[in-house]
């Protein structure tokens, strides 16, 4: 990560800090809107505790991570497939227009 090597050795460790701090807070926002959902879905009088925030947000960042890297690979591979139907009708261009067929 670029900004850990410019800020030196004393601010790397601030910037680790901050960024496990900001992943600490989303894991503990995720999880308490994922406990809200269980605890709709769930009968009356059973409900998650809160000592279930933390693993269900770390696991839902996770989650949305691997989603997110799976959509990147998936937009990849169409991104492929228009580059190589963009270089075959370029090339059919050139051999009609060489055989001069317009």
């Amino acid at each position: 990560m670029w900004f850990l090597a410019q800020a030196g050795s004393e601010g790397a460790g601030s910037a680790w800090q901050a960024l496990l701090t900001f992943i600490q807070s989303a894991a503990a926002l995720l999880g308490q809107g994922l406990v809200k959902l269980c605890n709709l879905l769930l009968p009356a009088g059973r409900s998650l505790g809160e000592d279930m925030v933390l693993p269900l947000g770390y696991l839902g960042l996770l989650t949305a991570v691997l989603l997110l890297f799976d959509l990147i690979a998936a937009a990849r591979r169409v991104i492929w497939v228009v580059v190589g139907i963009g270089w075959l009708l370029l090339i059919l261009r050139i051999v009609l227009w060489a055989l001069g067929v317009q």
